[in-house]
């Protein structure tokens, strides 16, 4: 909680701007006031390019302000001679934590921030092992960083700035590239931090239930501070935050139109158990709830008529990395899969079970240690197969966008791949403007620029405007959504659907997040160790929430509330997967048991 004492971080007047001074000069902040206190837990949200990262890295000294100030515990980041100490006292930990691993051992990684302060080594030693304990790795602490889960590296990431003693933490977007398991293991540490150690705790994130966790919302859009409250206060103001490209988390969102229709609930939920809880409170009582027909709310199907055999077949695909190697490990154990065309199909399961590796082999990427992969019943690595042509069929957007942008300007991006495809140059100019309109960039605007200028959320949406300018019949989206504000989702998604519509795109979606599979699959492929330990339809999979709960995979917020609510002995429909399944779902429970039935 936020305390009595002066501000620990004190912005004024802050202003930024990327390559000042220059013809490609981009403002990024303008005008920044904000005051983080001692213990508090801080949020700060917004649509991408809103000037969140950029505002982080000015927490820490990272950047230093175009105009105005930033202090930090008494010291101006202007000062170069402070640069250190304010460092030592507002640690980081990135999105990707492979950018701040380091070593070739974990307790050497953790140690690495201190050595670079000078610390003694004894003290060294002391506060790798406090460190270590603090995010429970004791464990691991000899293993090599690369063996670990995503949630482990970012736990050996938050361990390495515990052990430099900082006075606050600051997570960008620390959470959005790792499986659900590891997103709690992340956060869970972080809040414990906050609640038991007194450290400061700065949230920058586009997961507005982990937003509403904090004691306090600050919302940027431009560049500037538009609104700013507790989670409640923040969340109640639903359509302000949808004009800023943000909505409440789904569970506010649940129990908001379970209030409309006559609920007697609290405000602004923001939990799912504080939903259960409330909804709970109602079994029994003389709330007048307005029932639905029954199946409203239901989402309408997308299936539509398949042809009967498949466009892409994995037969009995194993995969070994550094085969015959000490460090020999099976990725992938006798794959079966079938994609059918017009297909949406999600790739599910927790880090490490193989999805990427997968998706990899099903453009030609990766040649199977054992097993073949078909694209119209014609094996992709045969030599005769021009690889060209796969690689043009089925585009595969990799989980970082960065590592697909390289040209100097955006449009020259998207251009590269049709250009190696011998397109003229103005049929090339129209696919780029295509591409980039698809994704919602504006190509006068974002063409001109260099994709290295661009948002993390920017950059996917470039990269996937690279992909669907070669007209690919096959998409494979490897974590699309990561990065993007809840607006930027729901738009590429729906960007998906459309484009499957509108030219028959095959689309096999890999992610972490359990929403954006509700929202978008007709058909789940779940996999664990290596291999598909489930496969069929999306609500036949999410029947079995337990099941994928034991496997390290989340659910989305409303079928946890579905889940809980059964355990409680409300006769919820199992199948929910969107607040508008769940409103009428639940609707129709309470109804149900006031009639007796």
């Amino acid at each position: 909680m936020a305390s009595a004492a002066p501000a620990l971080i004190r912005v004024r007047g802050l202003r930024h701007t990327y390559q000042h001074g220059t013809p490609q000069a981009v403002p990024a902040l303008h005008g920044i006031d904000l005051d983080v206190f001692p213990g508090e837990c801080v949020a700060i949200v917004g649509g991408n390019g809103s000037g969140k990262s950029t505002l982080a890295r000015h927490l820490n000294a990272l950047l230093i302000p175009t105009d105005g100030d930033v202090v930090v515990d008494g010291l101006n980041t202007r000062d170069a001679d402070a640069v250190w100490e304010v460092r030592g006292r507002v640690g980081m930990i990135f999105e990707q934590p492979d950018d701040q691993i380091v070593a070739a051992v974990v307790e050497e990684d953790v140690a690495f921030g201190c050595e670079n302060l000078g610390v003694p080594s004894a003290e060294i030693r002391a506060r790798v092992d406090a460190a270590l304990r603090t995010v429970d790795l004791e464990a691991v602490r000899r293993r090599p960083p690369h063996l670990l889960s995503g949630g482990q590296k970012q736990r050996v990431a938050i361990a390495g700035v515990l052990a430099m003693r900082p006075r606050c933490l600051v997570l960008d977007e620390a959470t959005s590239m790792l499986d659900p398991h590891g997103q709690r293991e992340v956060m869970e540490t972080a809040l414990a931090l906050c609640r038991d150690e007194g450290l400061t705790l700065v949230l920058i994130t586009h997961a507005m239930e982990e937003a509403a966790l904090a004691d306090r919302i600050v919302v940027l859009a431009e560049g500037r501070v538009v609104l700013e409250g507790t989670p409640a206060d923040v969340f109640a103001r639903e359509d302000a935050l949808r004009a800023l490209r943000l909505e409440p988390p789904e569970v506010t969102q649940l129990g908001r139109r379970l209030a409309d229709a006559g609920c007697s609930l609290p405000p602004a939920l923001l939990t799912v158990e504080a939903l259960v809880d409330a909804v709970a409170a109602l079994r029994g009582g003389g709330a007048a709830v307005r029932r639905r027909p029954s199946g409203a709310g239901r989402r309408a199907g997308r299936t539509r008529p398949r042809a009967a055999g498949p466009m892409l077949r994995c037969d009995g695909v194993s995969y070994v990395y550094q085969r015959g190697t000490p460090l020999e490990a099976a990725a992938l154990v006798d794959v079966s899969v079938e994609i059918r065309p017009g297909e949406i199909v999600g790739l599910i399961g927790a880090s490490g079970s193989g999805k990427s590796t997968l998706a990899q082999h099903l453009n030609g990427l990766l040649r199977p240690t054992r097993g073949r992969v078909y694209l119209d019943d014609v094996d992709i690595q045969a030599k005769e197969v021009d690889r060209r042509r796969v690689h043009q069929e089925i585009g595969l957007l990799f989980q970082y966008p960065e590592h697909q942008l390289f040209e100097e300007t955006v449009s020259q991006d998207v251009a590269f791949g049709p250009r190696n495809l011998g397109i003229d140059e103005a049929a090339i100019r129209e696919r780029v403007d295509r591409a980039l309109v698809q994704v919602g960039l504006d190509p006068v605007v974002f063409g001109p620029r260099s994709p290295f200028t661009l948002s993390n959320g920017e950059k996917r949406r470039a990269a996937l405007a690279g992909l669907l300018a070669m007209e690919p019949r096959v998409l494979i989206l490897d974590e699309p959504t990561a990065g993007l504000d809840p607006q930027g989702r729901r738009e590429i998604l729906d960007h998906v659907v459309r484009l499957r519509d509108a030219r028959g795109l095959t689309i096999v979606l890999i992610s972490h997040s359990m929403d954006a599979v509700a929202r978008l699959c007709e058909r789940l492929i779940v996999m664990d160790r290596g291999r598909v330990v489930a496969d069929g339809p999306i609500r036949e999979v999410f029947s079995d929430p337990d099941r994928l709960v034991a496997l390290g995979l989340g659910l989305p917020q409303v079928a946890q509330c579905a889940r809980l609510l059964r355990g409680r002995g409300l006769p919820v429909r199992r199948d929910v997967l969107t607040v508008g399944e769940a409103r009428g779902a639940i609707l129709d429970a309470l109804a149900l048991e006031r009639a007796g039935g």
